[in-house]
């Protein structure tokens, strides 16, 4: 088993990675992050109050956290953690999971990548002064950035005075008013680029494609991806973004050396970039092929909770809240089985019209999920069979079942409140 730490951790990178490895036999992963984030309600193994990567004892600080938890290796989460370790691998005693250092420092600087790139036609006509410009629209963004963080449009010089006197060191940049794609690509070990797989980034928010759908590759992206793999010093997962120009032509927007939040959408077509990383580092030779399954993603907001009691026991009610609409109710059992694997006393009460297990058989839900089953008469109150001396949760649909048993001290939850106690932590 090789310990995976991932910092930070509660980035939509770091998620990523978390999805990608936590049902992995070989690894076990580690969450770290430097504020209170919400890998801390993700992941199993969390470290909270790592430091900053500008601190001046950072990498002696990780080394530390490295050692006292046996790491083997770290995935960067986040844009300017890759080029920190990047550019202190020799000093960090694991294995830094992203490309080299000349990469990584090429890759952070819009600029550099530009100028790195600047006899390929795929790159972008940058402007150096106000004065150069002779077409508008112009599109400004940050050398170093990340998201949609300083960027602007400028619609005319005015516009661009604008902006440039409010931020000098913005870059100006032909506007690119097509759609806009990332080719997720993995190259192993020997620098041959192994897989590409195009996505259309359909929806953006904050710089995050929260929209998104695999598609085909063309042989214009595939020439690009290639261009781009040659030149650069790549391995294991990475990325690069392309816009299409008034023309038509792809022009490129910026690469990047590490795992993408979306890369999610090729995971379930069957390339785990994150895995393939690892496997490439412990040297063995990689074989990549997806499903062929078209596959499109849409994110939102996800709410997770931390309950603050701790029970032992579960008393949950049988009609609409294990079933719903006379079928069973996935979510609630999802949080049974949760219970099975923590050790919770589990107890179904239920005033169901039939023979409670027939049913139960029907549903095809083993008996035996549950520790005991009390079977009560319409007439019956649940309170009297309720043990409140034992630390316990009561879930039903009915308000006037869940009040009688609030009245004994036992905390109550109607099916809607199941969310909040699933422990997402892996």
């Amino acid at each position: 088993m090789k310990n995976v730490l991932v910092f930070p951790c509660g980035s939509e990178i770091g998620l990523e990675i978390h999805n990608s490895l936590k049902y992995s036999k070989e690894f076990e992963v580690i969450g770290a992050s430097s504020v209170s984030d919400h890998g801390k309600y993700v992941y199993k193994n969390y470290i909270e109050g790592m430091p900053n990567i500008h601190d001046e004892d950072f990498i002696e600080k990780l080394n530390h956290i490295i050692n006292e938890n046996n790491i083997d290796f770290i995935f960067p989460a986040h844009d300017s953690v890759v080029l920190k370790l990047a550019q202190n691998r020799k000093q960090i005693q694991a294995i830094v999971i992203t490309s080299d250092q000349v990469t990584c420092e090429i890759s952070r600087s819009k600029k550099k990548t530009y100028e790195f790139f600047e006899k390929q036609s795929f790159v972008p006509k940058m402007y150096e002064k106000i004065e150069d410009v002779d077409i508008f629209p112009v599109f400004l963004k940050p050398d170093v950035g990340q998201g949609s963080k300083g960027i602007a449009l400028a619609r005319n010089q005015k516009e661009l005075e604008f902006y440039k006197n409010n931020q000098s060191d913005l870059l100006i940049l032909e506007y690119l008013p097509g759609k806009e794609y990332t080719i997720d690509c993995f190259t192993n070990k020997s620098g041959e680029l192994k897989y590409t797989g195009r996505r259309e980034r359909k929806r953006i928010k904050s710089g995050i494609s929260v929209n998104s759908a695999t598609l085909q590759m063309d042989e214009q992206t595939r020439q690009i991806a290639h261009e781009i793999n040659n030149r650069l010093q790549f391995r294991g997962a990475w990325f690069f973004q392309i816009k299409v120009d008034a023309n038509g032509h792809y022009k490129l927007l910026e690469v990047a050396p590490r795992i993408a939040g979306t890369m999610a959408l090729y995971r379930n077509k069957g390339v785990n970039f994150p895995l393939l990383s690892l496997y490439d580092r412990m040297d063995y030779d990689i074989k990549v092929e997806d499903n062929g399954v078209d596959i499109e993603v849409d994110r939102a907001l996800i709410n997770r909770f931390s309950i603050q009691y701790t029970y032992q026991r579960v008393y949950v009610d049988f009609d609409d809240t294990i079933t719903y609409k006379d079928k069973v109710n996935p979510f609630l059992m999802l949080f049974l089985y949760q219970c099975l694997n923590h050790n919770k006393e589990i107890i179904l009460i239920t005033k169901h019209i039939k023979d409670i297990k027939e049913t139960l058989g029907q549903l095809r839900i083993d008996v035996n999920l549950f520790d005991r089953v009390i079977h009560l008469e319409k007439e019956d109150l649940k309170s009297k069979y309720i043990d409140n001396q034992i630390p316990s949760i009561f879930i039903d649909d009915s308000f006037s079942e869940r009040n009688q048993i609030k009245a004994i001290d036992v905390p109550v939850f109607d099916v809607d409140s199941i969310e909040a106690l699933i422990d997402w932590r892996h």
